[in-house]
């Protein structure tokens, strides 16, 4: 199981990829939207801000996500690093139901360049 550390690590390389993206890719990334991550196995929310590519003020809480953010994601510690490290597709990951992913029908539609 992925340590609180790693999936904090995880997030933050989640966000400087995010950064680094060019063409379409930056375009979706580029949305001003409040953000969780519920990581289910280990019962704690990071929440942040997705900010021009970036995600910005990240907090973690225990617990499910307090308040509903614009984009909601849940997961398991070990999905979130192995994601993030490329060992897992999130496209299939999502379509599988082993994360889950909430947002409005048009960030969804930005986002899905991402995925």
């Amino acid at each position: 199981m992925a340590t609180i550390e790693q999936c904090r690590e995880a997030l933050e390389q989640f966000s400087h990829n995010l950064g680094g993206a060019n063409g379409d890719a930056r375009k979706a990334a580029a949305l001003d939207r409040s953000l969780t991550c519920w990581i289910t196995d280990l019962d704690l929310t990071f929440s942040g801000r997705l900010d021009d590519g970036r995600i910005t003020d990240m907090v973690e809480a225990p617990g499910p996500p307090p308040a509903k953010a614009e984009i909601r994601l849940a997961m398991t510690g070990d999905d979130l690093v192995a994601m993030v490290g490329g060992q897992l597709n999130f496209a299939s990951a999502w379509a599988t139901g082993r994360v889950k992913l909430e947002a409005g029908f048009r960030d969804l539609l930005r986002l899905r360049t991402l995925l």
